[in-house]
């Protein structure tokens, strides 16, 4: 199964510059936030597959200008093509815009999902907009990550954490790629594709 993971950056390959085909490929796409509306509703309609999203601190706009077509996963989970997959969207609170959360908000969420992750028996994917704290954050308040995030891992081992919001230019030490015990943290940034073992 191939995932197509978007966030951050729209994309010229996928979007100015596209041509018929580039997204035939994949099964799934996940976006990890901050994204405009018209591309997700472009990506979905092109690619004729389902699209995941969770909210980045900058999509207020998707409050009046939704992606249609794109079905939202913040603190919800949904099961695709035997794949669970969790969401979070936001960052750490800064400025007091919708979709900042202090650590304590963004963990009663993660607790309101707890019912539903053991009727799926697990999760496959967490999806969030900013990383787990220590993997791939910034030290400034906007760019900090959650420390909730690293619990969920150790609570329930997904095989995949999926961010955004940590650009990889931003620091000569952004990384697209990290692990942490059975986990494998992928920032989306621009866009990313996994390959995933039927």
């Amino acid at each position: 199964m191939k995932l197509l993971l978007i966030s951050d950056v729209e994309e010229p390959y996928l979007w100015d510059y596209y041509q018929p085909g580039r997204l035939s490929g994949y099964d799934i796409i996940l976006s990890a936030g901050d994204l405009k509306p018209a591309y997700l509703r472009f990506l979905v309609t092109m690619a004729n597959r389902p699209l995941f999203y969770v909210h980045g601190n900058h999509d207020v706009r998707y409050d009046t200008d939704e992606p249609e077509g794109c079905d939202c996963l913040d603190a919800k989970l949904t099961v695709c093509k035997g794949l669970r997959i969790l969401g979070f969207g936001g960052s750490a609170l800064y400025s007091g815009t919708p979709y900042q959360y202090t650590e304590k908000q963004m963990a009663r969420m993660i607790r309101k999902t707890r019912r539903a992750v053991r009727r799926a028996g697990g999760v496959d994917i967490i999806l969030t907009h900013a990383p787990p704290r220590g993997f791939g954050d910034g030290d400034d308040p906007a760019h900090r990550g959650f420390e909730c995030f690293v619990r969920l891992m150790d609570e329930y081992h997904p095989k995949y954490l999926i961010h955004g919001h940590q650009h990889l230019n931003y620091s000569t030490f952004s990384q697209r790629i990290q692990q942490y015990g059975d986990t494998t943290i992928i920032n989306a940034c621009g866009r990313y594709e996994l390959e995933i073992d039927d």
